[in-house]
């Protein structure tokens, strides 16, 4: 017959005697974890074990913040960029328009200083002739500032054309690259006289009609001559660009490039009736002919 177990080891300590002993274990560790350091070691051992789990609990809302932070951060680069951007464009248009306003305040400056010396009344260029096949503008001066038919139009740097039509308004200009339009002319360095035509917009001025053995150069000044009565003496007109001369042909073709911008500028001159041509600035036609040799 097996002796029986006492009752002691059948159902262990009773649960008040177990609170009892985990309660004074418990306060005996934290009292010798506070003032002995007791259970360092074993935190240090124990976290080195529980590193790995941390990590992988803590990984995805490390993951998570970190992309929301990049996705964030990526939205407000894109956005500075196109600030950046958007300044950049507005900057480079501003300085696109100072450019502009720089040149033309240059350009009113020579204007002024030619009208000083030639009564005239400044006008401006609305738009191009609708006919293709002619070298007209239309400016915003007409009978109510006395314009009339007849009266020269001209630029800083030489004559620019005619007015043929005037209406309340505005007038109609025909330049002097118009075709067949003509214009009496001199040399300016030995007083030639000769005509100078027109050949079409965008063309050369052409002169007709001259012996090939004339006392014509490349690089000659032509100045009105004054002998029509419609032009006043004195201004100047074209350059003389190429000179073709033929042995077999009793002409030279030559041909001359305008001095003034009859195809560029926003604002001319128009020039009194009666009035005789003042001298312009000082080596206008110099300057004028060599802006065109730089601009080529």
């Amino acid at each position: 017959m097996q002796a029986s177990q006492p009752a002691f080891f059948k159902q262990g300590p009773k649960p008040l005697t177990r609170f009892f002993l985990f309660s004074v274990l418990s306060v005996s560790l934290i009292v010798g974890d506070a003032n002995y350091q007791m259970l360092g070691p074993v935190r240090q051992q124990l976290s080195i074990l529980l590193y790995p789990l941390q990590w992988l609990v803590t990984a995805p809302f490390e993951v998570l913040r970190d992309t929301s932070t990049f996705l964030s951060r990526q939205a407000e680069l894109l956005g500075e960029n196109r600030k950046l951007h958007d300044a950049q464009l507005l900057a480079s248009v501003n300085a696109m328009k100072l450019k502009s306003l720089e040149a033309e305040n240059a350009r009113l400056r020579q204007l002024n200083s030619v009208q000083a010396s030639q009564p005239s009344q400044l006008t401006e260029i609305l738009y191009n002739g609708r006919d293709p096949f002619t070298a007209r503008l239309i400016v915003d001066r007409g009978e109510r500032a006395k314009i009339s038919e007849g009266q020269i139009v001209v630029d800083a740097s030489g004559v620019v054309g005619q007015v043929v039509r005037v209406q309340s308004m505005t007038s109609e200009v025909r330049l002097i690259s118009d075709r067949n339009h003509m214009v009496p002319v001199q040399i300016e360095r030995n007083q030639l006289r000769t005509v100078i035509y027109g050949m079409g917009r965008g063309l050369p001025l052409e002169i007709r009609n001259m012996s090939s053995n004339s006392e014509i150069k490349e690089g000659d000044i032509l100045i009105t001559s004054g002998i029509d009565g419609l032009y006043p003496p004195g201004l100047p007109v074209a350059k003389v660009q190429k000179i073709e001369r033929n042995t077999g042909n009793a002409f030279a073709r030559i041909y001359c490039t305008p001095l003034a911008g009859i195809e560029q500028h926003r604002f001319l001159l128009i020039l009194d009736h009666n009035q005789a041509a003042a001298p312009y600035p000082a080596n206008a036609s110099e300057t004028a002919g060599a802006k065109k040799k730089k601009g080529r």
